[in-house]
């Protein structure tokens, strides 16, 4: 439940930027194909019907990319640029033409793979920007003469992938950490506000799409302020840390802690009410433990609600929690609490 970022390896890094790619070459390229085999002589009907057929084919793509990116399916954006290299080793063939403005139109593809896909669909790319390259000098030109052309544009795609490559990965580093500072609570390290708004209503439609029960634990420290006016806000902070260390002992892997604002936190589990409890009594007793707090370690009090249980949705869910809360706080504090459950019929009309 934590945030993380996606690290799956074939992952398409950019849509919009890949779509716009895409519109650019297609719909550059579309009357480039057709005006090259319109005007090139002896192309004959086969010819002149496949560069037809590529050029409608490229307009329609770019086309589609431009108005639905997001409807086309995700192997689209892996295919352009492989389609992108047969495209434009079969052109140059078809007009005999090995020039290295030829072999340039090679760096759309590379430059391509190398911003939106990952290391090895690059590899991949280039690869079979090689196989083109070689294809295309070694028909027209000859082994001997073709193969310097071959090594110059092997070492000219190789740099110009290394250099695009790395300056997206340290793109990509930079905005991991802005997007941790984004979502973290700078004094705790825990999730904040924001992350925790997120992870709820991602939270809330799992339940409703799986069924499954979601635990939401409210978490107030018993007489903090008291221990600001006395001990200083110097060592309140060390306690809301020795909290939020306590947090991520008790919650693990298995949900999210988050601090929503002074001495306010939450933990979000994908549980059920025994669950919560045990993660409850985990986090007292781990608070409780502490003995290098000035005044000792606080009492908590903690409210518990548990979806569809106690709640219909989210928002019911946090209410649900507070007003539990609250009756740990008005009964005794320094204990836990749990909402009052919803009546059988209530259940009956969520799931029918």
């Amino acid at each position: 439940m934590p945030h993380k970022g996606d690290v799956f390896p074939y992952q398409l890094r950019d849509l919009h930027g890949a779509s716009r790619s895409v519109v650019f070459l297609t719909l550059a390229g579309s009357p480039y194909v057709l005006a090259t085999c319109v005007l090139m002589p002896d192309v004959g009907a086969t010819g002149l019907t496949a560069g037809i057929a590529t050029s409608v084919f490229m307009g329609l793509a770019g086309i589609a990319s431009w108005r639905v990116p997001a409807r086309l399916p995700r192997l689209f954006w892996f295919a352009a640029p492989i389609l992108s290299i047969l495209a434009i080793t079969g052109l140059n063939l078809a007009t005999n033409d090995a020039s290295t403005g030829a072999l340039l139109f090679y760096l759309w593809p590379v430059l391509y793979a190398a911003n939106f896909l990952s290391s090895r669909v690059l590899g991949l790319n280039l690869a079979l920007v090689y196989a083109g390259g070689a294809v295309t000098v070694f028909a027209i030109l000859g082994p001997g003469a073709g193969l310097a052309d071959l090594a110059a544009t092997i070492m000219a795609m190789t740099l110009a992938a290394t250099v695009v490559h790395s300056l997206r990965r340290r793109a990509d580093r930079l905005h991991e950490v802005l997007e941790r500072q984004a979502y973290a609570d700078h004094l705790t390290g825990l999730a904040n506000r924001r992350q925790f708004d997120e992870e709820l209503a991602n939270a809330g439609t799992w339940a409703r799409i799986a069924g499954g029960p979601l635990a939401l634990l409210t978490v107030d420290l018993d007489h903090f302020k008291a221990v600001n006016d006395t001990f200083g806000h110097a060592e309140g902070d060390q306690v809301l840390q020795a909290v939020a260390v306590a947090m991520r002992s008790a919650v693990g892997e298995d949900g999210l802690a988050a601090r929503l604002g002074g001495d306010e936190f939450v933990v979000l589990l994908r549980a059920d009410r025994r669950a919560a409890a045990a993660v409850a009594e985990g986090l007292c007793a781990a608070v409780a433990a502490r003995t290098d707090l000035p005044g000792g370690a606080p009492g908590l009090s903690i409210g518990i609600a548990v979806l569809p249980d106690d709640a219909g949705d989210v928002g019911e869910l946090v209410a649900a929690s507070d007003a539990a809360l609250y009756e740990a706080k008005t009964s005794g504090r320094g204990r836990v609490a749990t909402a009052v459950p919803r009546p059988a019929a209530d259940l009956t009309r969520q799931y029918s």
